[in-house]
This record gives C-alpha cells, structure tokens and sequence, in this order.
C-alpha cells in the first residue's frame, strides 16, 4: 500500500494536481467513478473485464489518495471494520443470508 501510495503522490506532483484534491473533492472523485463502475453493469450481466478492471482501479486510486490526504491508514482501518463486521454478522447468524445485522434471528 506505502508503494501505491507514494507512486500515487509523485504521478500527482509531477503534474501539479494536489491543488485540486481536497478531501470533498476526492470522495466526489470516488463517487462519480463508482457510478462509472456500475455503468459497466447497466444493461446486463456481460461486461468488458478491461473497462471493469479500469474503473476498479479508479475508484480504489482516489479511497487511496482521501485516506492519504486525511491521515487515515488504509490497512488498519480495513481490518479494524472486518473485525467489526465479524461481531455484527457472526456465521452462525448470517451464512447464506442477504439480512442485514439488525435483521438477523
């Protein structure tokens, strides 16, 4: 992730684009390629791997750059909300289900 990171800041550097990443600015950035991500999926269940894997790409590009922006480590905080979501759905509770936490039995 530090490599991806860093790669990240120097491409942005080099072009002088920092001035335009403030943290509203990146999540609109991540919203805006997530709903290009969906539009992949539009009209049916065929889709360009390539186009998916591009958009993939975008939207994780830009999570990457507002958690570097506001001090948020990715890594850490990725596994702090899967421990969270182990205790919210416990496999004894959700296996094969769809319901949400707060539906569970």
């Amino acid at each position: 992730m530090n490599d991806i990171k860093e790669q990240l800041r120097i491409f942005n550097e080099e072009r002088d684009w920092d001035q335009f990443h403030s943290p509203e600015n990146l999540a609109k950035s991540v919203a805006i390629e997530a709903g290009e991500l969906l539009e992949c999926f539009q009209w049916n269940n065929d889709f360009d791997q390539r186009a998916v894997s591009d958009e993939i790409a975008d939207v994780m590009m830009y999570c990457i750059m507002l958690a570097d922006k506001i001090d948020i480590n990715l890594e850490q905080e990725i596994l702090r909300k899967l421990e969270e979501n182990k205790q919210k759905y416990p496999v004894e509770k959700c296996k094969g289900s769809s319901k949400k936490y707060n539906e569970l039995d």
